[in-house]
């Protein structure tokens, strides 16, 4: 018998503290009764004193009253002490289940984003002049195309305007770098997505020398500066490198190579660029410690996994939303009159 567990011989039977079981059955299995437990809530005096500290001691064991629920923007943003080399790209941090189990919850994050994405929307129609800036970085095939079309495809396109940054034009090139870019900013009530962005001109810029280090060393502070003033607008941003391997990059450059439907996405120059990985991870390292601000911090998804980046981004936009809080605007317009004509029409 387990130590601890207290029982008395009845004849044909064992008493324990949840009541009788036959011999036979204790011989056969072991069993005693199962405890009979009363419910705290129906304690009162002294008993319920004493249990009020046995809880009190298991939870102190348990360590519950340093635990705090951490959300997706705390597990991602980039912070002091940050270390990208140290950031394995196939993890998941933040979620401990499966990909079928993160797939299974995306319905329901996807239809959350679309209803405070109209809210905002008709928001803005009442005089609301609040936006979001959904940025996305990353290196050839990391995922962004599938945050396109899995995160930013799920709300209503007219709230949406989505700007990929190509290498400048001719006219983009006589203006300062940030020209473009503010011509692509968010209007009121709208989610404006950068598929790719202003940070290429302290990236490739950068690994590729195509201006003078006394120039691309001077835009992080600019940036800085010009994203204060974005969110100082009304505007929240939301920047989001999608971070991974060498390794998953290659196998899905050769997965476009073995496929005649996956032609069109292969760029021979992402070859070319695999030659200065190295570079470009350190370019984004700096990147991503001098521009994570308090105004505009950085988030870095590992992205090995696509199930799980787009859970993390979805995650991530939901958050800021839900933070954002907006409004339904109040109607400017007599409810009951206008109720009133509308039932005397036929």
């Amino acid at each position: 018998m387990a130590k601890g567990g207290k029982s008395t011989k009845t004849k044909g039977a064992t008493k324990g503290k949840g009541g009788d079981v036959p011999t036979a059955e204790v011989a056969a299995t072991g069993a005693l009764p199962a405890e009979q437990v009363t419910p705290d809530a129906a304690l009162s005096g002294k008993a319920a004193r004493k249990a009020e500290k046995k809880r009190a001691k298991a939870a102190k064991a348990r360590g519950e009253k340093e635990v705090e629920p951490v959300t997706w923007s705390e597990v991602l943003r980039v912070g002091p002490g940050f270390s990208l080399a140290d950031l394995d790209p196939a993890s998941t941090p933040g979620f401990t289940g499966s990909k079928a189990d993160g797939e299974g919850v995306m319905a329901d994050l996807q239809k959350r984003v679309g209803d405070l994405q109209e809210r905002l929307y008709a928001e803005s129609k009442g005089g609301g002049r609040r936006s979001v800036l959904l940025v996305i970085q990353g290196m050839d095939t990391s995922g962004k195309g599938g945050i396109m079309r899995h995160v930013v495809g799920a709300v209503d396109p007219q709230g949406v305007t989505i700007t990929s940054f190509k290498a400048p034009s001719a006219e983009e090139r006589r203006h300062p770098f940030l020209w473009r870019i503010r011509k692509g900013l968010p209007g009121p009530g709208d989610i404006g997505v950068f598929d790719r962005s202003h940070y290429e001109d302290v990236l490739i810029v950068r690994v590729h020398d195509l201006v003078p280090r006394t120039t691309w060393s001077r835009r992080y502070a600019q940036i800085n500066a010009f994203e204060q003033g974005v969110v100082d607008d009304g505007t929240t941003i939301v920047k989001v490198m999608m971070h991974i391997s060498s390794d998953e990059q290659k196998a899905r450059l050769t997965e476009r190579l073995s496929r005649e439907d996956k032609y069109w996405k292969y760029n021979p120059g992402d070859v070319d660029e695999r030659g200065h990985w190295a570079d470009y991870m350190e370019a984004y390292q700096v990147a991503l410690e001098k521009c994570s601000t308090d105004a505009a911090p950085w988030f870095v998804v590992p992205a090995d996994r696509k199930w799980y980046a787009r859970l993390a981004v979805t995650n991530l936009l939901l958050e800021h939303l839900e933070a954002m809080d907006p409004k339904w605007p109040a109607a400017d317009f007599d409810v009951e009159a206008e109720r009133a004509r509308l039932a005397l029409t036929p």
